[in-house]
């Protein structure tokens, strides 16, 4: 895993305030160097106008990824890069403000050789403190990328009144109760709580929601995307979990945003983590459990039109005897 690149895909609504976070990473100094990907739509790009001039390769897509015809160009700037392995330390894809992140955080997954070099490090969606509220109801595309986010940067608070933020919140709480929440003006935020995040390891849920290794299970719901997590305080059997998990994300992938987790599996040492975009999947093991820690099994969901019940009962029917 560690040797992979780290792909940081940057999402957000039209206007939230993407391009001035970015602008942000490329002018610090941090001593690293990322690799950028612009993705813009339509047909002539402007957001690589407003990108700062630096050192950082700027990579531009002006076939607009509102369908996933962005994934054919994305493998082929990808496959560029990698040519030129060791002279950049990161990725970072900056997708329109019209985009689903599904499509670019599918590729991660579906091209082999872009899953053998590159890793998603973290889906990182930029909200709109004063507009969020309206766009959640006229625009399904901003309500995925907050659904789709390991980190969220709700920006332009000085805009608003705490009522109003708390209100904001709230609303994405209820589509996404596990993302990193950071409350900002201008984007302005410690780089380190935006990249490296290694946000797949499932351990960060734990800053947000101290209970989740408690027994039982969890379900959030908007009006229309849900999230909901199970917890088991053992192991569970790879020959029954990972059938299931595949023929959930077969059956149920449409509906299914994003799925994630951590397992103990009997004899082994390492944790297994997986993570999963719709019907794609990718797993594998990570780090050792810690002497004396429990070996929590858990899975998280955020998609529309799932049976909660069911994933808790099947998920449960998986522990090891």
């Amino acid at each position: 895993m560690s040797e992979k690149i780290p792909v940081t895909v940057l999402t957000g609504y039209l206007g939230a305030g993407k391009t001035t976070l970015l602008n942000r990473i490329l002018t610090e100094n941090h001593g690293k160097r990322y690799a950028v990907i612009v993705n813009e739509f339509g047909e002539i790009g402007i957001d690589n106008d407003l990108v700062v001039g630096a050192e950082e390769e700027v990579f531009e897509m002006n076939n607009g990824c509102i369908c996933c015809t962005v994934r054919g160009d994305l493998i082929r700037i990808l496959d560029g890069l990698m040519k030129r392995k060791g002279k950049f330390d990161a990725i970072i894809v900056e997708t329109t403000g019209l985009a689903d992140p599904a499509p670019v955080a599918q590729t991660f997954f579906m091209d082999q050789d872009v899953s053998d070099t590159a890793r998603l490090d973290a889906v990182v969606t930029v909200a709109d403190a004063k507009w969020l509220a309206e766009r959640l109801k006229d625009a399904p595309e901003a309500k995925n990328q907050i659904a789709f986010a390991d980190v969220i940067l709700l920006n332009k608070i000085d805009l608003v009144s705490d009522e109003e933020l708390q209100n904001v919140e709230r609303m994405i709480r209820a589509i996404n109760p596990y993302a990193k929440l950071h409350r900002t003006k201008n984007c302005d935020i410690a780089l380190s709580e935006v990249l490296d995040r290694n946000a797949f390891d499932l351990d960060r849920i734990m800053e947000i929601e101290p209970d989740f290794l408690e027994d039982g299970h969890h379900h959030h719901h908007d009006d229309d995307i849900q999230s909901i997590s199970v917890s088991y305080d053992g192991e569970v059997n790879p020959e029954k979990f990972m059938p299931w998990i595949s023929q959930i994300t077969q059956e149920q992938g449409p509906n299914i945003l994003r799925c994630k987790g951590i397992l103990a599996f009997p004899n082994e040492p390492k944790r297994f983590v997986f993570q999963g975009v719709h019907m794609i999947l990718d797993g594998d093991v990570q780090q050792d459990w810690k002497p004396g820690e429990k070996r929590v099994s858990r899975v998280v969901f955020i998609g529309r039109d799932l049976d909660a019940e069911a994933i808790r009962l099947d998920f449960l029917a998986t522990v090891a005897e």
